[in-house]
């Protein structure tokens, strides 16, 4: 969907040029790309639950993820180098816009008691982080298929320097931050 894409062009750059009063529009904050991660510490007893949310994460997002292995042993977590641990998948371009615009106007209106996404999980240098609690609240997911309710990370990283930059740029794309 270019919709989300046309109206950065058309609606949130001229804002953002006028808010922040930049000399030129490659000033301009924009979305470089969103990474979706899914940590499986279970994953080490069953090999099936990899698969699982690889299935799970190519609905949600329409793009193959990565499967993310262990880099270092650690006896006390029964770990060993090169075991699969997590998986991961990077969106950008149309795949990306196409996500958040799911993301934000879909998947967080359907969360129970929803009030609104963290304003302060920002790192300092203009990218955002937020977790969800369950794959359940994407429409591509079946209830009935699945075998566990799992969590994600989804990091929002743009071309922002500062943190009121980053805000202001997912704001104008639909974010919505509690108040």
């Amino acid at each position: 969907m270019a919709r989300l894409r046309d109206y950065y062009n058309e609606t949130v750059a001229p804002a953002m040029m006028k808010k922040f009063n930049y000399k030129s529009v490659m000033q301009i904050p924009k979305l470089d790309k969103v990474v979706i991660n899914v940590g499986a510490g279970e994953a080490k007893e069953n090999s099936k639950v990899i698969d699982a949310i690889i299935t799970d994460l190519t609905a949600i997002t329409g793009q193959k993820p990565v499967v993310c292995k262990a880099k270092k042993s650690v006896a006390n977590f029964k770990l060993r180098e090169g075991m699969p641990i997590g998986v991961k998948v990077t969106l950008r371009n149309e795949n990306m816009y196409e996500f958040v615009d799911k993301l934000f106007n879909v998947a967080f209106p359907r969360v129970r008691d929803f009030r609104g996404i963290n304003p302060n999980s920002f790192d300092g240098r203009g990218n955002y982080s937020t977790g969800i609690k369950e794959q359940l609240i994407f429409p591509e997911i079946d209830y009935d298929k699945i075998d566990k309710v799992r969590g994600m990370d989804i990091n929002f990283i743009t071309t922002a320097t500062t943190d009121e930059e980053a805000k202001e740029l997912l704001t104008l794309l639909g974010a919505p931050f509690a108040k």
